[in-house]
């Protein structure tokens, strides 16, 4: 039996009219699930405005938190699988600190390593034409103290000066080094010596409040 297409739309058409003044439950089959699928399209609409896009933004927040979990955890398990040699590595760099603190002296100690900076020319008959100490140029931790030197000599002699400042116990570092023959034939060496010294405790107390006071 062929169903007339037209004749279905002629009557579903035809439940729609005359609905003025009915109440929704008197309406036909076909108004009332119309009426029903607009209500639900509204409510779904309403429900996604003003709850789900809302609760969509939270799983994408959610979802960006978890990859930055996962990211945390597998940087945190790195590290424990690393850690004992994380640990040596520790040990070695504080050793390594240790080790370069001694080399400082101390303010009081200062006058011992200026003076073996001076036996150190004098031990190879070289001639001290100036020796002259600078301004501490006061760091974190520390001050670097810079002393112009002109030593003359020959060249051998000059040579085994610099090894020996190489060879003190304390940090001498030899800069803008400098060298120029006289008339007599003997060799001019002019460098900038600095040594470091570490601050004691009242000067790095005064480092920290000066740093406080230029934040301000």
């Amino acid at each position: 039996m062929a169903i007339d297409i037209k004749q279905v739309f002629q009557d579903i058409n035809g439940q729609f009219r005359d609905l003025n003044g009915l109440h929704p439950g008197q309406w036909p089959v076909a108004p009332r699930f119309a009426a029903a699928f607009g209500v639900m399209v509204v409510v779904l609409f309403l429900g996604w405005f003003f709850y789900w896009d809302g609760q969509s933004e939270e799983i994408d927040q959610k979802k960006q938190e978890e990859v930055k979990l996962k990211q945390a955890y597998r940087e945190k398990m790195q590290q424990a699988i690393n850690l004992d040699a994380l640990k040596e590595q520790r040990t070695l760099v504080q050793q390594y600190v240790a080790t370069m603190e001694r080399q400082l002296p101390s303010k009081a100690e200062m006058d011992a390593l200026l003076s073996d900076i001076n036996q150190a020319g004098t031990g190879r008959g070289l001639q001290f034409d100036s020796f002259k100490p600078g301004t501490p140029v006061v760091k974190d931790y520390y001050a670097e103290l810079p002393i112009e030197v002109k030593l003359t000599g020959g060249y051998h002699d000059l040579g085994q000066f610099v090894a020996d400042i190489a060879k003190l116990p304390r940090i001498v570092t030899l800069n803008n080094l400098a060298i120029s023959a006289n008339k007599e034939g003997a060799l001019t060496l002019e460098v900038v010596a600095k040594t470091f010294r570490y601050l004691d405790k009242e000067e790095v107390l005064a480092q920290a409040n000066l740093k406080k006071a230029a934040k301000k």
